[in-house]
């Protein structure tokens, strides 16, 4: 690749972070009524979705069981001691984070992949392309667990008997009796449904690549990898950013799966789970709160750093002024 057509690829990216956003009057009066179309629905939502945040702050202050509900006692911050200083929490946040890196990274390269053959399919083929793409995605989440979970199951599943040619598979072989075999048919599921989701977005962010560059590049004498690396990517930072950050929050609370296949048996609880069982299980109310705010402060910190890895002007990003 010339280095005319990467100065021409970077003095765009620069050109557009430095030059200020101005809108016009029909700019202005579209986002307007925006905010008003949407406003009393996003007022409803924050208002939906802060009340249970308190509570369950507030619930996580105090040694609160739902077998005695009037022997409440302030505990401050010895909740949260209790949780920090327990291994099964590290481990369930050792978990939780293996499974969002390896989904989330798996996710992208196949999601790309995906949209770079929706994006050269014949426009005739599209429509199909993408109804067939989105079929995993559209299955409930639980119906998709159980549907994994029997066709991994010694007994009911068609796996072993499918794969028995592949080394350290065979009839006898037990998937959700181990901790690293449990979790490859937990993650596999989860890329298996979602990769769908990420193939989309990613496709609306390669439609936003001008072909000029591409072209130019390609003019320029760059390989398709020199293309990819120096011109696409760069352009399609926003749409990655934002796939990334939607995969790794939804990851991060994965909760179904788990709970069907192993219901956190071998190894397998993730921090979603072991909310849950405090809470239902074992009606620590205060506990399991805490571990809930926790996990909310995890999701904080993973957008955090998504935003702050990827410097990303969402607004800036924006077609048309």
């Amino acid at each position: 690749m010339s280095a005319t057509t990467e100065t021409r690829a970077k003095a765009r990216a620069a050109e557009k972070s430095k030059t200020p956003v101005v809108y016009s009057d029909r700019r202005r009066a579209e986002r307007r009524l925006g905010w008003i179309l949407a406003g009393p629905a996003f007022v409803i939502m924050l208002l939906v979705t802060l009340y249970p945040i308190l509570q369950a702050v507030w619930d996580s202050m105090f040694n609160f069981r739902l077998t005695a509900p009037d022997d409440r006692a302030f505990v401050g911050l010895g909740n949260y001691s209790t949780i920090l200083t327990d291994t099964l929490f590290w481990q369930a946040l050792g978990v939780t984070l293996l499974i969002t890196v390896v989904t989330v990274v798996v996710e992208l390269v196949l999601g790309f992949a995906l949209a770079l053959v929706m994006s050269k399919a014949l426009k005739s083929l599209r429509g199909l392309v993408r109804t067939a793409i989105l079929v995993p995605y559209g299955i409930i989440t639980v119906v998709s667990a159980f549907a994994w979970f029997y066709a991994f199951d010694i007994n009911s599943g068609f796996v072993n008997s499918w794969f028995d040619w592949v080394p350290g598979i065979g009839e006898d072989t037990n998937w959700f009796a181990g901790t690293w075999s449990s979790l490859f048919v937990i993650m596999a599921s989860e890329i298996w449904k979602t990769t769908p989701f990420i193939s989309l977005l990613l496709l609306a962010g390669l439609a936003q690549v001008p072909d000029e560059l591409t072209e130019a590049a390609e003019v320029d004498g760059a390989t398709w990898w020199e293309r990819m690396v120096r011109v696409i990517l760069p352009n399609m930072k926003a749409a990655i950013m934002v796939a990334v950050l939607f995969r790794a929050l939804d990851a991060f609370r994965i909760f179904d799966n788990v709970f069907i296949m192993t219901n956190g048996a071998f190894g397998t609880e993730v921090l979603s789970l072991l909310a849950y069982r405090t809470s239902i299980g074992r009606l620590e109310i205060g506990l399991g709160s805490a571990i809930s705010v926790l996990l909310f402060l995890c999701v904080l910190i993973i957008c955090f750093v998504a935003i702050k890895l990827f410097k990303v002007d969402l607004a800036g990003s924006q077609g048309g002024k």
